[in-house]
């Protein structure tokens, strides 16, 4: 399989995911504010999660510049992070139509270890499938501290819920916003291709 072809599809199921979680999102019941306002848990857990699967979008673009070769073991790799990722829209509407309850939020933090989990595994696959390559293994051992860190604060994220469930939220959109600008590394060495 071509990086292409690879690229497209991980495109592809992304672009779902966005789509059903938009399509959950139900219109105002009235043109009243206070219809609006019961919605908007909803809303923030729509945002969230859309800055969250846009991030990985962006990485995951980035981290695919630096493929060579596809082996069965990174789309492998890549299969299991796009799983992870699709049960995102479910852990979404949860999270909105709870209003941010405890146990929904601390489901959604155990989805995001396992997205980061996933991605960690991807970057591995990619890394030892191209050895040869002495800048990649530079860039990896970075991301690979990002996501150290990444899965600590969802970690802890889970417990908290259940003290502060808005907490944890804060949680995960300081890790999206660590994760928001790709790793300038990244760009340098694909700057040629």
């Amino acid at each position: 399989m071509g990086k292409n072809r690879l690229e497209a599809f991980s495109d592809g199921v992304l672009a779902i995911i966005i789509t059903i979680m938009v399509l959950e999102l139900k219109a105002p019941e009235g043109t009243e504010w206070g219809e609006i306002k019961k919605l908007l848990p909803d809303l923030v857990s729509y945002m969230m999660s859309f800055l969250f699967i846009g991030v990985y979008w962006a990485n995951h673009h980035h981290l695919l510049h630096l493929v060579k070769k596809v082996s069965a073991g990174i789309m492998l790799a890549n299969l299991n992070l796009l799983f992870w990722l699709s049960l995102v829209p479910f852990a979404t509407g949860w999270v909105g139509e709870t209003h941010f309850d405890s146990l929904p939020v601390a489901i959604y933090a155990a989805l995001l270890i396992l997205n980061a989990v996933s991605y960690t595994i991807l970057q591995e696959t990619i890394a030892a499938c191209h050895k040869q390559n002495p800048e990649l293994a530079v860039i990896m051992k970075a991301q690979s501290r990002k996501g150290i860190v990444s899965s600590i604060l969802y970690a802890v994220a889970i417990p908290l819920a259940f003290l502060e469930p808005y907490s944890s939220v804060v949680l995960f959109f300081l890790v999206t916003i660590m994760w928001l600008i790709p790793d300038k590394k990244i760009e340098k060495v694909t700057a040629g291709d």
